[in-house]
């Protein structure tokens, strides 16, 4: 008898260790990964504070889900290398789902839809992305724009000039050091706002292309919550309030 009640105490007692383990780990703080400078999706304001529409729509997904997170401002350039190597967690940094991605990465489905967007100066009589050809052009390094670039003009051609951020490229571009720069639309359309002697040309034949957020290959269980979250933003209206209070128009206007 005393054998059965020790055998039916440490049954209790593993049993009650593993729903501690599985609690705590819920109950973990996730650390998201977001580039702060493509504003406004995720830029550095006055007090250092990293605010923006990524992070607008992360931080409802959690509220909603019940998870505690972190954001750490991480270069886009080594933004999946942090996921690899396990320093965070989650990436919601406008990146673009792609099938070349997808075979390392999964995505939730599309939080924002976006198309690439090329900005040039006033002056420039370049009329489609082909006009290009024998330009310098800057991009994001590893951005869908690097990608769109390497592919129409060869991945090693040197007019293709790589930076870290859109801040850098559209510097380079308004200080004369390139012909053009391209990027996502949102963050293009922003910059080029801040410049008047800049405009911004769309050309018609880019493909529509949708952000986003990235967690490790498997990681089925974390995907799972960030969906169902971003589901439930879309349903109860914050999305449509979060997309406003950044864009300044409603979500499906186009």
């Amino acid at each position: 008898m005393n054998s059965i009640r020790r055998a039916l105490a440490l049954g209790l007692a593993a049993a009650t260790l593993s729903f501690g383990a599985q609690a705590q780990a819920q109950n973990r703080e996730l650390t998201v990964a977001s580039s702060a400078t493509y504003a406004p999706f995720a830029f550095e304001n006055k007090d250092k504070q990293i605010v923006g529409f990524d992070i607008d729509i992360i931080n409802a997904i959690a509220k909603q889900q019940g998870l505690k997170i972190k954001v750490v401002n991480t270069p886009f350039t080594g933004i999946f290398g942090a996921l690899n190597n396990g320093d965070v967690d989650l990436v919601i940094s406008g990146v673009t789902i792609n099938e070349k991605r997808k075979q390392s990465y999964d995505f939730t489905p599309p939080y924002f839809a976006a198309r690439q967007l090329i900005a040039l100066p006033k002056s420039s009589t370049v009329a489609s992305l082909k006009d290009l050809a024998g330009k310098k052009i800057a991009v994001v390094s590893a951005s869908t724009a690097d990608d769109i670039a390497s592919r129409e003009f060869g991945k090693t051609n040197p007019n293709i000039r790589r930076f870290e951020s859109t801040p850098l490229i559209i510097s380079e571009l308004a200080g004369g050091g390139v012909d053009a720069a391209m990027g996502d639309n949102g963050v293009i359309a922003y910059r080029v706002a801040q410049h008047p002697e800049l405009k911004t040309l769309d050309d018609k034949s880019f493909p529509e292309e949708g952000f986003g957020i990235v967690v490790k290959k498997g990681d089925k269980a974390l995907l799972d919550k960030l969906t169902a979250g971003l589901a439930a933003v879309r349903a109860d209206g914050s999305y449509a309030t979060i997309y406003k209070k950044w864009f300044n128009k409603d979500p499906n206007a186009r």
